[in-house]
């Protein structure tokens, strides 16, 4: 987290008032100034569960999110709490606490579906909690999450007749952790021991049969399967007797339950240890900024009544973070030219190298801060903003050499301009001595150095424009013969038609230079951008892997309880899924074949 922030504590990140979701601009701003990766947790559950107790100790403090102590739900909204991760250097660990889920004063559970939502799309890890046992009772509570595909949708425009299968949602979806409270029953079954876990995955087990209740009894645990890759329970005793809950934020652990202080500290150790990055579909690792634009994102899709779509939302994120990629890239550029140029450069080739390095570390930055930039029009953008500030450094290099030069000519060639107008050369002899002086004062001008690239032509300019004076020098003088004043004069023209073809051959060589130069900056772009390219499909890959991975684990599971109907069901999302990843791989092929 950088430097300058420092919660204390926790503040309402989501505010929920009169059912209406408002994000709060003082906890955005907190989230703008994060630049490091964060690593987000969110717990949901019933009100009056103990959801912040937990939350306070991730956070290290005993105090912070409110607890309350009544039958009220006290917190509302989503309320947020970044501190420095405790186990991952240049991480911010972002810990959101949800308002109580059931609250009887709400009248309905719409809004509690909108806050189970949004803290599954917002967390990298996403915390369950609830009391006592998984029984058929917890598993109606978590109903929430067989809402999630009315709520939620991976793809803007899916295909048509097709509907969105649990594949969609795996990539996306946070790790699942269900922390059971007041668990007071011995952990086993059919008389064998159980750890947390397998009883987790015990009380998942699917019914076999296809009637309503057997459907109702199925749905939800088919949800955790299918949704969430990875899980993970926790169950915590009692921490102390029932007249002291009420002041457990202000106990000592000394005070408390040594069991339940042990297993808060395995919960901890845990979450700080296997809570991953908060990472998109496509590889995008989250910082405090992406995360506030998700916020954004998510609540002014709840406010206009559609369903929540993480294509529409990553789109958005990208098109700010790729406009935002193209200036920080074009700073990096101003910034090493601002260094490394100094005007005018001896020749054209030495500015467009300074460029060229330029423009690949400007277009390294852009690569590396950008992402689903489709159709590669930000980068084009990026090309186009380059390619002008190119143009710009020639013509100031073209106006500085040119201000250089005419500043030398005129030191140079003004004593002799002096002695013509005093009539020194006007007589015998005199052309051949305005000659040697000239030729002298151009041996001056050639040996300053840093005169850059205008200094021939300037020097061109200025000779023509006295030519008049060296032909009237010439007719004056009595010494020369009829015949050696016309091959005088033949052998000015002679000099000043190679001096005009020399400078004619200069710019063609300087306009050879600045084509090369275009076409090796195109190269340039087409080479970070097949790399990056490439660096994406084997995110993508690595992605689905994942995904088919989960699934196949999945279909294990339902053939080993021998669910044949949802095994059917299941083989068909992994042979879409393979289809799928192929479709994909080849079409990263033919885009990079394109390029």
């Amino acid at each position: 987290m950088a430097p300058e922030i420092h919660m204390t504590g926790p503040m309402c990140l989501i505010e929920n008032t009169n059912g209406e979701l408002v994000a709060k601009p003082e906890a955005l701003k907190i989230l703008s100034a994060i630049t490091q990766p964060v690593v987000v947790v969110a717990i949901v559950g019933l009100y009056r569960t103990g959801k912040s107790y937990l939350m306070n100790k991730l956070a290290g403090k005993n105090m912070g999110f409110s607890m309350g102590s009544t039958v009220e739900s006290h917190t509302k909204g989503i309320w947020m709490w970044c501190v420095p991760h405790p186990k991952k250097p240049e991480h911010t660990l972002v810990l959101l606490d949800t308002e109580g889920l059931g609250d009887v004063k709400k009248g309905d559970n719409q809004n509690d579906s909108w806050i189970f939502a949004l803290a599954i799309l917002l967390s990298s890890t996403f915390v369950y909690n609830s009391m006592r046992t998984i029984n058929q009772q917890a598993m109606d509570q978590l109903h929430y999450v067989t809402e999630l595909t009315h709520r939620i949708r991976s793809k803007s425009s899916p295909d048509e007749n097709e509907n969105e299968d649990s594949a969609d949602f795996v990539s996306f979806f946070p790790d699942f952790v269900w922390t059971l409270r007041d668990f007071s029953l011995d952990l086993e079954a059919d008389g064998q021991p159980l750890t947390a876990d397998e009883y987790l995955e015990y009380s998942l087990k699917l019914t076999q049969g296809t009637s309503e209740k057997d459907k109702n009894f199925n749905l939800p645990r088919l949800c955790i399967w299918k949704f969430f890759p990875k899980k993970k329970c926790f169950v915590f005793d009692r921490p102390v007797d029932c007249k002291k809950l009420a002041q457990l934020e202000k106990l000592h652990d000394e005070e408390l339950d040594p069991e339940f202080v042990q297993q808060v500290a395995d919960f901890c150790s845990y979450i700080f240890s296997n809570s991953k990055t908060k990472t998109l579909s496509g590889g995008i690792k989250v910082n405090g900024p992406r995360l506030e634009s998700l916020v954004l994102t998510y609540i002014d899709a709840i406010s206009s009544g559609d369903r929540l779509c993480m294509e529409n939302a990553i789109l958005a994120l990208a098109q700010r973070e790729n406009s935002v990629a193209v200036q920080k890239a074009i700073a990096h550029y101003d910034q090493q030219m601002g260094q490394k140029v100094q005007l005018p450069t001896e020749t054209l080739q030495e500015l467009l190298d300074m460029h060229r390095v330029s423009e690949r570390e400007a277009t390294e930055v852009f690569m590396k801060n950008s992402f689903k930039d489709v159709d590669h029009l930000f980068q084009k953008k990026l090309a186009v903003q380059l390619e002008k500030k190119r143009d710009d450094f020639y013509k100031q290099n073209q106006e500085a050499s040119s201000d250089r030069c005419s500043a030398l000519l005129q030191d140079i060639f003004s004593p002799l301009e002096e002695e013509v107008k005093m009539g020194i050369y006007s007589k015998p002899g005199g052309y051949c001595l305005f000659i040697q002086k000239l030729q002298d004062l151009k041996k001056k001008y050639h040996e300053e150095p840093r005169k850059g690239i205008q200094a021939e032509e300037i020097l061109q300019t200025y000779l023509k424009s006295k030519e008049s004076v060296t032909d009237a020098i010439l007719q004056t003088d009595q010494i020369l013969t009829k015949k050696e004043k016309e091959i005088e004069v033949e052998h000015v023209k002679a000099e000043s038609a190679q001096a005009s073809a020399k400078m004619v051959e200069e710019m063609q060589i300087k306009y050879q230079q600045m084509m090369e130069e275009k076409e090796k900056s195109y190269q340039e772009h087409v080479k970070q951008l097949t790399e990056k390219i490439e660096r994406e499909r084997a995110q993508l890959l690595e992605e689905q892997e994942r995904t088919l991975t989960s699934k196949l684990q999945e279909q294990a599971q339902l053939l080993k309880e021998r669910c044949q109907g949802e095994s059917t069901q299941l083989q068909n999302e992994i042979q879409k899924l393979q289809k799928t990843l192929g479709k994909k791989t080849k079409r990263y092929i033919s885009h990079k074949l394109k390029i």
